[in-house]
């Protein structure tokens, strides 16, 4: 995932249509200084400096839509009260469809207030309601959902708890999606998510999925148990657990698991980081963007997320930067293998994969570039063992490289899809293969399988080769031809 992908993204979330249903509330923030303990109790007396409120529950992830630049419409249920008031004009503030939100005289609408002082949060105050819908207007929601599912890219539902997504509304989105071929994303709660047959994609935390699958998650050997148990019970397509530090593990259909570590940079407040996962992952994957990217989106919002006290935002020039910031410079990517071995062994730990490709790759062009971008979108990390001048030499012939192997190394490793650059002075990587022991072992489509040399090693330990298609007509034995017509005459 690069700067570039990423700002297109962004560039066209305005095109996508993102329907929200689920619990609404406020968040109301007291924000002050705690210098002085009560004479009255042994506690601390806050002195309030500001006074915010936030859309929370299902709000925060609405937000967070409108936030990375999507159209997002709520369906929900509110009171009639001032509260359920001020949960409309924050919606309108920040132009967000509320035209399905109903109304119900009997229902108190949810009001959290937190007290935090020196950047932690003191007390949390609720006052909220917890009972389902009435059936009347439980009609109402399905029949609104049943009649402009199809109007949207995705349907995401944030589950509180507090009585809007019952059984009955949440089948009736979940069919209403399948009819119209539209994915649809949930922040499940409880421990029976058998309501959610159906659904695309779930994303509880490792909390939840404890209670979910009755297994309690330890290491990676229990946490693929206990998804196993969730996925087959709900007939799920993927399964997204989140593990806060530990990152998140992606669980597919068809076997695939992913591991993504963790970006967070300094944790403050976890508060709405689930909602922010959401919203990026709504996002990604109405955009085209595979349920793995999607992944690997959600995860540098969430990591962004957390940075901030309360139910906070994450903007698309926000990941932007935190992509970038990824892009490391040239001198930091060549490395020798010695070097490398312990750095690879770390990235594998903490759940990447690994993959590794070589070549000459003299005079770079387009073809290249290509080729590298595809192996890269493989795995989590691309390493490129270059050849180095002697071995071009006994390769290629007398007269090359044309380049030499420093200049070669950097060129290479001034490219986003690569991690890490290592010279090798033998005439087969092999030796780099079996240190370095990558998952996937990339190499040209015009080699075969039984000829990729270092496949028996990767496939000795669960690994696989992958065979990529090269741009055709792009060469350097094309360029130095062509160039020798147009200037041997000079």
């Amino acid at each position: 995932m690069d700067r570039t992908t990423i700002e297109t993204l962004f560039a066209h979330s305005s095109e996508i249509r993102c329907l929200v249903i689920g619990d609404l509330m406020l968040d109301e923030y007291l924000w002050g200084r705690a210098d002085r303990i009560s004479p009255e109790a042994p506690v601390q007396v806050v002195d309030v400096i500001r006074e915010e409120l936030r859309l929370g529950g299902a709000g925060n992830v609405v937000h967070n839509l409108a936030a990375l630049g999507a159209q997002v419409s709520v369906c929900s249920v509110v009171g009639d009260d001032q509260n359920g008031r001020e949960l409309l004009g924050q919606f309108c503030h920040h132009h967000i469809d509320t035209s399905a939100i109903f109304q119900d005289s009997a229902r108190r609408t949810s009001r959290k207030t937190r007290v935090v002082a020196a950047h932690q949060q003191i007390v949390r105050i609720d006052r909220e309601s917890r009972e389902a819908v009435p059936a009347a207007v439980e009609r109402q929601l399905c029949l609104w959902v049943a009649g402009h599912a199809s109007e949207f890219s995705v349907i995401v539902l944030s589950d509180y708890n507090k009585g809007v997504l019952t059984p009955t509304v949440i089948a009736a989105a979940i069919n209403a999606a399948t009819a119209a071929g539209i994915p649809v994303l949930v922040d499940p709660k409880g421990s029976d998510y058998s309501r959610y047959a159906g659904a695309t994609l779930l994303t509880p935390n490792r909390k939840e999925a404890e209670a979910a699958s009755g297994i309690s998650i330890t290491d990676v050997a229990t946490l693929t148990q206990a998804a196993g148990v969730i996925m087959s019970a709900v007939g799920l397509q993927h399964l997204l657990v989140t593990r806060s530090e530990e990152g998140m593990s992606l669980f597919s259909q068809n076997g695939e698991i992913v591991h993504i570590p963790t970006v967070a940079r300094e944790v403050f407040d976890v508060s709405g980081a689930g909602d922010t996962v959401l919203a990026a992952l709504a996002v990604g994957i109405a955009s085209g963007f595979s349920v793995v990217e999607s992944a690997r989106l959600a995860n540098v919002a969430a990591g962004i997320a957390v940075g901030k006290l309360g139910t906070s935002i994450v903007t698309p020039q926000e990941i932007i930067d935190t992509v970038s910031l990824a892009h490391k410079d040239s001198h930091t990517k060549i490395k020798s293998l010695d070097v490398l071995v312990p750095l690879i062994a770390a990235e594998k730990n903490r759940g990447k994969r690994v993959v590794f490709t070589n070549g000459c790759f003299d005079l770079l062009h387009a073809g290249h570039v290509k080729y590298l971008q595809k192996a890269r979108n493989l795995g989590d990390l691309l390493v490129l063992g270059l050849n180095s001048d002697a071995s071009v030499r006994r390769l290629k012939g007398p007269k090359r490289p044309l380049i030499d192997q420093e200049e070669r190394a950097h060129l290479l490793a001034a490219l986003d899809c690569i991690d890490y650059v290592v010279v090798f002075d033998e005439d087969t990587p092999l030796e780099l293969i079996s240190a370095l022991k990558p998952y996937i072992l990339a190499k040209g489509g015009d080699y075969s399988l039984d000829g990729v040399v270092g496949k028996d090693i990767v496939e000795s330990y669960g690994g696989r080769v992958e065979l990529v298609t090269f741009v055709d007509g792009k060469s350097t034995t094309n360029i130095i031809e062509r160039v020798l017509e147009l200037y041997s005459t000079e």
